[in-house]
């Protein structure tokens, strides 16, 4: 309704609007259309609640990271069935991972079946969202994390159409639903009362699984939940006025001596250091950039940071900064001062054999922890970076 009287407004004929006061969507490259249609359409999913105590479970048509269709009928044998809408890029998700997989391994032989959903839609996820993950919620890396977990359960995608988002309506990720034989809704909520394991006093979803396997009411049928906000399709206008916003950022370059490189090896700033040498001429260096830009805006608000080093010749330093403007590198960024090429690989690292591109992970203190010759794995990179500043919020 919000937004169809949205539409309505903006449409009339006698409806007026003050443009001067959207400058700033302007000044960010955002047009009037995209921001109409963040404001209406979020609007839309705070009609969505969570099914309530005693509901029928709705069914759903979803595809598994098996490549297999799921639906209720799929786990039609269990006695109870717990659903759980979860995400890949979620810290509070990825702290209950261990639990949640033991939970399968404690009721996998009593006739309790768990699926996981990911209602998503990874488009809608903005970059500065991923700060605490290697991984974001596309069907492939749902995927990808599955693997690397190893997960015992099911994990169906739902971020396309978000049907199952709006039919069961989780506020956040983790969100389960327990469904008892006649798949009756008997519990809806967290996993327990901790993201700290060690803090843990109310194991809800086990407390409630264990009353409807003994035939008792289960003793706390609903609870809040805490942890990422669901990503519906109409945030992905959000996302795209991030990227906007980010792409309006200065960019500048340095020239730099090999006494100041020297000094970034050793990285007094107290964050995790990504270094990239590469150079305008290189076609790997160039192939990958756009990559890095994104692994900065992803981590830049943690304690990590990226500098990269070009190595092209001294005098070319405005086709340097134009590359670094065509690929809005708002990073810190340094053009080596001189020819003396040998100087500054000894200066970066006696073992690099001198090719481009050079990938540096430096922790303070000057420790090398990554380094790559070549292309840059993005996964394998993310993965060392979120490893060392850390998964879980502070």
């Amino acid at each position: 309704m919000k937004t169809s009287l949205l539409m309505w407004a903006f449409i009339h004929p006698g409806f007026k609007i003050n443009f001067r006061g959207l400058n700033m969507f302007r000044t960010a490259g955002i047009h009037l259309a995209l921001f109409l249609l963040f404001l209406g359409a979020a609007a839309g999913a705070d009609d969505v609640k969570p099914l309530p105590i005693g509901s029928a479970a709705p069914d759903f048509n979803l595809v598994g990271i098996d490549d297999q269709y799921h639906s209720l009928s799929s786990y039609a044998y269990a006695d109870i069935l717990v659903i759980i809408f979860t995400a890949n890029h979620c810290p509070t998700a990825q702290a209950y991972e261990d639990r949640l997989i033991q939970l399968v391994n404690d009721y996998k032989d009593k006739g309790v079946a768990f699926v996981a959903i990911s209602s998503n839609n990874p488009e809608a996820v903005r970059l500065d969202e991923m700060g605490y993950t290697d991984l974001g919620d596309s069907f492939e890396e749902m995927k990808q994390r599955a693997k690397d977990k190893k997960y015992n359960f099911p994990y169906l995608y739902d971020g396309d159409q978000q049907a199952a988002l709006r039919a069961y309506g989780p506020t956040s990720t983790p969100h389960l639903f327990v469904f008892d034989k006649d798949r009756k809704c008997r519990f809806t909520g967290r996993i327990d009362d901790a993201e700290d394991i060690t803090k843990v006093t109310s194991k809800d979803t086990r407390n409630a699984i264990e009353a409807i396997l003994a035939g008792r009411p289960v003793p706390v049928e609903v609870t809040k939940t805490f942890g990422c906000s669901m990503k519906w399709k109409s945030k992905i206008a959000s996302a795209e006025i991030a990227v906007q916003q980010w792409n309006a950022e200065p960019v500048s370059v340095e020239m730099i001596g090999l006494d100041d490189v020297r000094k970034l090896l050793k990285n007094d700033s107290g964050k995790l250091r990504l270094i990239n040498l590469w150079a305008t001429w290189c076609a790997p260096c160039v192939a990958e950039f756009p990559e890095l830009v994104k692994i900065n805006r992803m981590y830049r608000q943690r304690d990590f940071e990226m500098i990269t080093i070009s190595a092209d010749a001294p005098g070319i330093n405005d086709k340097v900064l134009k590359f670094l403007q065509k690929n809005y590198a708002s990073n810190i960024n340094y053009h080596f001062a001189s020819n003396d090429k040998y100087g500054l690989i000894d200066a970066i690292d006696k073992e690099w054999p001198g090719a481009l591109p050079y990938t540096l992970l430096v922790k303070p203190g000057g420790e090398i922890i990554y380094k790559r010759l070549g292309m840059i794995d993005p996964l394998e990179i993310k993965k060392v970076i979120v490893e060392y500043v850390g998964r879980e919020y502070p």
